[in-house]
């Protein structure tokens, strides 16, 4: 298997030596916000591990990433695994097959994962392939990269053995023809479901923490748009010697905060993941809402404890948690 770390490492060392005159055996030693009472809203005082979270109520999808680790697995396997279930669902609308389609009605799909050592891998704008987790896994550890796109995604997807499918189902074509005839061109509003991701942590048996995020993007966007799910940073982040996050929503405001990233940093200066989520999403609010705009940005967020938060701008936002026995889905707390 291609060895990323490796390859960088080597190549650095290289150019050290040739610049100060080393040998190659000679390289240099690498040295808030308060929530809103809602209906169901889990505490989190219990630091456990391991854990499973994601958006959205998915307990078909937590259960086997869940006996993924408690088999031995790692937390990158079981997120893979996770997000794989509800990439395969044609009734989740919001995530690879029977994800509604762009304007010109194509399905197209991005995703990025990421492991405990700061690895990396995504694809963006990709068709025909059910499972752009794993082609963004492939992506991670069989090549130098972080991101492919579009047809070189796809391209690259068939040459690791993935196959090509129809990912419109009817369901789906007939709400794009609904909308395109209702609308008669206009552009996409955002939030037509007030969601379109499902993005997950997960912490290991070794207490190793992992994320991925995967959707097919705001439905009848214009042909060619990416939003935050596949950006590094933007929908996911993770950094094993402190927590991860996710994030679900409006894309643009995410990638325009980078707030994953931002609540893994708040969550690095002692907030705890619930203050870190409550804070990045009231920075998002102050800094380009208007009132009445109806935009919703949600964030998840685990540390290293096990310990978790969950936060939005608006209501409805759910996620379910697997630890300790138990597979759960939960409200989070929400501006209002």
């Amino acid at each position: 298997m291609f060895n990323r770390r490796s390859f960088f490492s080597n190549a650095f060392g290289a150019s050290l030596a040739g610049l100060f005159g080393l040998s190659s055996c000679q390289t240099p030693t690498e040295e808030t916000a308060t929530a809103a009472p809602v209906a169901k809203t889990n505490p989190n005082s219990k630091a456990l591990t391991p854990a499973i979270i994601a958006t959205w109520p998915h307990k078909e999808a937590t259960t086997p990433a869940m006996e993924v680790i408690q088999k031995g697995g790692s937390a990158l396997d079981a997120v893979e695994a996770c997000a794989r279930v509800v990439e395969a669902d044609p009734n989740d609308q919001s995530v690879g097959y029977g994800g509604l389609p762009d304007a010109a009605g194509n399905v197209t799909l991005d995703a990025c994962i990421m492991d405990e050592k700061g690895n990396a891998g995504a694809v963006t704008y990709m068709q025909h392939i059910k499972h752009p987790i794993s082609v963004a896994r492939k992506v991670m550890e069989e090549t130098i990269h972080v991101m492919l796109s579009g047809e070189g995604a796809y391209q690259f997807a068939l040459e690791q053995g993935f196959e090509k499918e129809n990912l419109l189902t009817p369901k789906a074509k007939a709400r794009w023809e609904k909308w395109k005839a209702e609308n008669k061109g206009a552009p996409a509003k955002a939030n037509i479901d007030q969601h379109d991701t499902i993005g997950v942590l997960a912490i290991d048996k070794n207490g190793d923490m992992a994320g991925a995020c995967t959707t097919s993007g705001m439905a009848f966007k214009v042909p060619g748009r990416v939003g935050d799910s596949p950006i590094i940073g933007a929908g996911l982040y993770v950094d094993n010697e402190v927590g991860g996050a996710c994030a679900t929503g409006v894309g643009e405001l995410v990638m325009t905060t980078l707030g994953s990233f931002l609540v893994v940093e708040l969550m690095r200066q002692g907030k705890s993941p619930q203050e870190a989520c409550e804070e990045a999403v009231k920075r998002i609010a102050d800094r380009h809402l208007k009132p009445g705009d109806g935009l919703q940005v949600g964030f998840l967020a685990m540390n290293k404890k096990g310990e978790h938060g969950a936060y939005s701008i608006l209501a409805n936002f759910s996620y379910t948690l697997h630890q300790d026995g138990q597979n759960e889905v939960f409200d989070a707390g929400y501006m209002g």
